[in-house]
């Protein structure tokens, strides 16, 4: 069983940064792919971002992001405290919404998860 555990949601001013982390307790993330995802008022929970935790003996790194935060958000990892952050930048109003931690060992962003989070609140100003 993994627990995921969100943190560093707040308000925050167009423009502005904040960075979202995902800490999972009762076991480690190897072996999954770990995911965030958002969801606003009365909107579709979104993909987006995603990364592997482990890479094999190259421990490379496979990332992927949802189209409307491609080249503002940053999804890394953290292996040596089994933590996944996620760096947004240059947020927008629209960016505001629940961001979800998520994590499994396929294809997380597919939106079906073996784990969720409790979600942490981001509000972007205008």
């Amino acid at each position: 069983q993994v627990q995921l555990v969100e943190s560093g949601g707040g308000l925050v001013p167009a423009g502005g940064s904040l960075r979202l982390s995902c800490a999972a307790s009762g076991r480690s993330f190897t072996g999954y792919n770990v995911g965030w995802f958002r969801q606003a008022p009365e909107n579709e929970r979104e993909f987006v971002a995603a990364i592997n935790w482990s890479g094999g003996y190259t421990n490379s790194v496979y990332s992927k992001y949802g189209d409307s935060v491609k080249g503002r958000f940053t999804i890394s990892r953290d292996r040596a405290k089994n933590t996944v952050h996620l760096q947004m930048n240059s947020l927008k109003p629209e960016d505001t919404g629940v961001y979800y931690c998520a994590a499994d060992r396929g294809r997380v962003e597919l939106g079906r998860p073996e784990y969720w989070g409790q979600g942490t609140q981001v509000t972007v100003s205008p």
